[in-house]
């Protein structure tokens, strides 16, 4: 592999906040060096840190992998200030966060289980009872909040303040939204390691500016991994509740969520389990249920677990078309939309029992 080879895969990384203008043309890539297999991309970045800057590394790493698998690629980063050169530190604290009230984790043992549209159904219901409600899409590898809200056309704005650069969430339907997905096209995959995620998910959370909130909910990625382990060490989570659907496949992975929020390093509440796609209701008969991933199966696990089941969300052709379309479900006043305000209840009910974070 030459270096003017390397080079020309990385025309294929654009900066989306800089008028799609490539890393190359915009002067950011430093250096490329290639040894076999290994190459190593050096970037650089003005003296206050990019918001991007995670999403231009992973993206980096990925146009070379497009052309070259099995390539071994590492990406660093200096600053340039003055001359000198600095590594980047993600040495974010937790002033954003001082007027967040609670930050409630929506997390799942599995994926498939309707994890975030629960998490976006949840933050618009909130918003319905009249919280202040923020939500975060952790889900770093498969960011659908944009999809979900109608918003992945946008772009949420960055600006400085003093030392820092500090993003402004999207705002609509009452709720504020941030995402990953807002800088990463719809067809690009983040091919990022763990650690370049966990810093990805600490600046979407860390570096906007959330302002004052009851509730900002964090829309975890499935499963019980690195990412997790990170958020609940760094992010100061209240508590977390748990989606499922009834089938004895998904219940078996409830265990693993139960057990990590339980162990003795993360050791948070678990706020309750959400038993979603509970039965398929048609719409020409809503009185009907038809229990076609088993019954009850939720509750009987919460019951197991000695935690609280918060509710039991239906199987409606209309959660599934408002969520492709932008518009969320627990907008209507239909037996979904209903659903997800009772379960809104329930979670704003339980969190007055629980320690409130950073903020009030």
């Amino acid at each position: 592999m030459k270096q003017n080879e390397i080079m020309k895969m990385l025309y294929e990384v654009q900066h989306p906040a800089k008028g799609d203008r490539n890393i190359v043309e915009l002067g950011m890539v430093e250096k490329v060096e290639t040894d076999g297999s290994r190459v190593t991309v050096t970037l650089s970045f003005p003296k206050h840190r990019d918001p991007l800057a995670e999403y231009l590394i992973g993206s980096t790493k990925a146009a070379i992998i497009r052309h070259i698998p099995g390539a071994e690629v590492e990406v660093k980063t200096i600053v340039r200030d003055e001359g000198a050169q600095k590594h980047i530190g993600l040495d974010l604290g937790y002033e954003e966060l001082e007027n967040v009230k609670y930050i409630i984790g929506v997390a799942s043992g599995k994926g498939g289980v309707g994890k975030s549209t629960v998490a976006v159904n949840l933050a618009v219901a909130l918003a319905r009872l009249g919280y202040k409600v923020g939500l975060a899409d952790a889900d770093v590898y498969g960011p659908s909040v944009p999809k979900m809200t109608g918003t992945e056309n946008e772009m949420p704005q960055a600006f400085r303040e003093g030392e820092k650069e500090v993003i402004v969430p999207l705002e609509k339907y009452g709720v504020k939204w941030m995402s990953i997905g807002y800088f990463a096209k719809p067809e690009q995959a983040l091919i990022w390691r763990g650690p370049m995620a966990c810093n990805a998910l600490k600046q979407m959370i860390l570096q906007v500016r959330w302002g004052e909130l009851d509730f900002l909910l964090i829309d975890m990625p499935p499963g019980t991994g690195d990412i997790h382990l990170s958020l609940m060490h760094d992010i100061p989570v209240t508590g977390a509740v748990i989606v499922s659907t009834p089938q004895a496949v998904a219940l078996a992975d409830v265990e693993k969520g139960v057990n990590m929020f339980r162990n003795p390093g993360i050791d948070k509440p678990i706020i309750g389990l959400v038993e979603n796609m509970a039965w398929f209701t048609p719409a020409e008969l809503p009185q009907n249920r038809y229990y076609i991933f088993g019954k009850d199966g939720g509750a009987e696990m919460a019951e197991k677990y000695g935690i609280p089941l918060l509710g039991q969300i239906p199987l409606v052709q209309g959660i599934r078309e408002s969520g492709d379309d932008g518009a969320p479900a627990a907008l209507s006043s239909g037996p979904d939309g209903e659903a997800f305000v009772l379960l809104a209840g329930k979670v704003a009910e339980a969190a007055k029992g629980l320690q409130p974070g950073k903020g009030k």
